[in-house]
């Protein structure tokens, strides 16, 4: 193996062989272009502006100090599903085919983070809603969480009938834990997160709208989801 890329040789400091496709291999590219922005930035007298969004920020999608962090991040108040709503509006408004076709291209695409190698017929390997779920579900769940202090069973409740046709009980059920989950569980890297402008009626910034302790628990949430049938 030759360590050439800042990656690679980041591999060599650390003993990490860069043919082992694990959580560390993932991480240290998101940390290495993100230092490596930051450090261009100073030199250009720039500012690294933060492209993760309010639902990756929920769910804690985003590498810890890599591209979790930025001088300003302006996406942190806009949903995945509503940021992939304005792609495609300015695609089907745009005069010029070009941009049409880029853009059209970005929504087609599956979501990833794209930090593991594409598949031998070069097609994307880790699709982020195959491992965390449906962005419309999280969405979901997020906006009546937040904006109107549903509990989990009426969540659910509210899911199933939005959803009907669409996803099962049982489905909404398992993602709405998933949700849970993550979202209790990563509160400490949105205590850190950016300054970044409130878009909406909620906000997730500990500077502005949400207010939760790092160590709070899920269990209590899990538990009467649990109960529901």
């Amino acid at each position: 193996m030759t360590y050439g890329t800042p990656a690679h040789k980041h591999f060599k400091d650390i003993h990490h062989t860069p043919e082992q496709h694990d959580i560390v291999f993932e991480n240290t590219q998101a940390r290495e272009r993100t230092q490596l922005l930051m450090d261009i930035a100073n030199q250009v007298n720039g500012m690294v502006i933060g492209t993760g969004d309010m639902s990756e920020m929920a769910l804690g999608w985003a590498t810890y100090n890599g591209d979790h962090m930025s001088m300003y991040a302006v996406n942190c108040g806009v949903p995945k599903t509503l940021i992939r709503h304005l792609v495609q509006f300015i695609a089907e408004k745009s005069n010029e085919e070009s941009v049409k076709n880029i853009l059209f291209d970005i929504i087609q695409t599956p979501i990833s983070p794209e930090l593991l190698p594409a598949s031998k017929n070069d097609t994307i390997e880790q699709c982020t809603e195959d491992i965390v779920g449906p962005y419309e579900l999280h969405d979901f769940f997020l906006f009546n969480m937040l904006r109107y202090g549903m509990s989990p069973s009426d969540i659910l409740d509210s899911a199933e009938f939005a959803f009907a046709g669409v996803y099962d009980k049982g489905t909404i059920k398992k993602w709405l834990k998933t949700f849970i989950r993550r979202f209790f569980s990563q509160q400490y890297t949105r205590s850190c997160m950016p300054d970044s402008p409130k878009v909406g009626s909620i906000a997730l910034s500990p500077r502005g709208d949400w207010r939760m302790p790092s160590d709070a628990c899920a269990t209590i949430w899990l538990n009467e989801l649990e109960e529901c049938d």
